[in-house]
């Protein structure tokens, strides 16, 4: 196995800049492709080499066969997809293994058979993992749909085969409204995916959404680091995520990882990878998914365990070993996630636009930002919404949600709206605080927020020109002590 030297990043915004620190911190050169839009990324400077892909920007990060020839020209060893894009292609994968370049992450085996919802439930079951009650095989006929989820019995879930995200996914309660389901995900999934198959479910009510990072190098050694809680969702994206879980408990927990472990070690699984559960009100846990990719929300997993989730990708794929046993993996502490995007939860979360005009940052111990933004940036259009996440650390759960509050408190962006303010009132929800939350959470508690509220840092500012008209006044009328005006005030 060559050693890797250069990397090229076939991503952008935050988690391109997230894999050049990763890379200067191993003392790997990094090189980032980027899109006409793109041109005033900050992560673009930050690498050792840039370039420019031309055309259309969301096919800059997509058509492969030009990262490709870019990463050959530019004498790079491997490539990194990041997240989204082309992270769970096996396409990809194995054209840069084709093409001699190390790509970092999982075998193409192991990205396509999680990439087909289907037939990564069905070889999970087959090691004993346990698996929703539903169908074993894709599906495309109404008839056949009907059939199966009066088998089941209503609720049922219909979800894309051959994606995620929430895309192609409906939730149906009753069988008179199965064929406008199923018509609309299967729309929804060709849109998307390129294919309207579909697999259906029995539907859990309202469970918990637990997550188990797993790592594994390429001699069969594996390790997990613990759970997320991802269970605060909208639309079944993920919005908020913790670690541990605040209502998980220990037998759960532990069961959860053995399972995790135990089945990519059975399927030989290399990289990192989450391996993804609904936990019910009676603890039983149901296999929904596996992502072969590293996750938006690995941060809060670092934070807990100390361990470097992307430097331990780019040396398992130069070919390290895993540097260390699971039971010298400490957890300290909890950690708590927010996304933060461009959009309006005032107006039905539609994305937003614009300018940052002023950007005020929160800081202080236990306090990680991972984003791309700053003061003068303009936001293309064509890419997601998030625009970061803002990560808190405390030793407890109560001085986690604490820290987050005061975090929230201070971060303060101009220029379009955000969903800060939504999570500054999830922050300091009492359900929140208790840790009772499950993925009805947000359908249940939206109407109570006060999405309209002002933060702090505006207030600040209000309080800040008051003062500067006193300080105008008491010069205007030549008052030589100030002391006794501002204790008036």
């Amino acid at each position: 196995m060559k050693r890797i030297s250069k990397v090229l990043v076939a991503n952008r915004g935050e988690i391109a800049l997230r894999i050049i620190r990763a890379c200067k911190e191993l003392e790997i050169k990094s090189v980032v492709i980027f899109s006409e839009d793109d041109v005033n990324g900050i992560w673009v400077p930050r690498a050792d080499e840039c370039y420019p892909i031309l055309g259309n920007p969301v096919d800059a990060y997509l058509k492969y066969d030009r990262i490709i020839d870019l990463a050959k020209k530019s004498n790079c060893d491997a490539i990194h997809p990041g997240y989204g894009f082309l992270s769970e292609s096996a396409e990809f994968a194995q054209a840069c293994i084709d093409n001699d370049l190390i790509f970092i992450g999982p075998k193409p085996k192991h990205i396509e058979l999680f990439g087909d919802k289907m037939a990564s439930k069905v070889a999970m079951k087959k090691i004993n993992v346990p698996v929703l009650e539903g169908t074993n095989s894709p599906i495309i006929d109404i008839k056949e749909g009907k059939r199966i989820a009066l088998e089941i019995g209503y609720p049922i879930i219909i979800k894309a085969a051959f994606g995620g995200g929430g895309r192609g996914m409906r939730i149906v309660h009753f069988a008179n409204d199965f064929s406008k389901m199923f018509e609309s995900a299967t729309n929804e999934s060709i849109k998307y995916f390129g294919k309207g198959d579909v697999f259906i479910e029995k539907y859990v009510q309202n469970p918990r959404h637990i997550e188990i990072q797993v790592i594994a190098d390429q001699y069969g050694n594996v390790v997990h680091l613990g759970e997320r809680d991802c269970s605060i969702q909208r639309r079944h994206q993920k919005v908020i995520e913790i670690t541990p879980s605040p209502l998980l408990n220990d037998k759960v927990r532990q069961k959860l990882c053995d399972i995790s472990v135990n089945a990519m070690k059975e399927l030989g699984y290399e990289s990192v990878g989450t391996v993804e559960f609904l936990v019910d009100e009676k603890d039983n846990a149901y296999f929904i998914e596996m992502n072969t990719r590293v996750q938006v929300e690995h941060p809060v997993t670092e934070i807990v365990t100390g361990v470097d989730i992307i430097q331990r990708m780019i040396e398992i794929a130069s070919g390290d070993k895993l540097k260390y046993k699971q039971s010298e993996i400490q957890f300290r502490g909890y950690a708590i996630e927010f996304r933060i995007n461009s959009e309006d939860p005032q107006n039905n979360f539609m994305p937003t636009s614009g300018v940052v005009k002023k950007y005020l940052t929160p800081g202080g111990p236990g306090v990680r930002l991972d984003t791309s933004l700053y003061s003068g940036y303009e936001l293309p259009t064509s890419y997601d919404s998030m625009l970061g996440k803002l990560i808190v650390w405390a030793l407890d759960w109560k001085g986690a949600v604490q820290k987050a509050r005061r975090a929230l408190d201070e971060f303060h962006i101009e220029g379009f709206k955000t969903n800060i303010q939504l999570h500054r009132e999830i922050a300091k929800d009492e359900s929140f605080k208790n840790g009772k939350f499950d993925t009805g959470y947000l359908d249940m508690n939206m109407n109570k927020f006060d999405l309209g509220a002002k933060s702090s840092i505006a207030n600040e500012e209000e309080k800040s020109l008051e003062l500067k008209n006193l300080i105008k006044k008491i010069k205007e009328n030549n008052l030589v002590s100030l002391k006794n005006k501002f204790i008036l005030y």
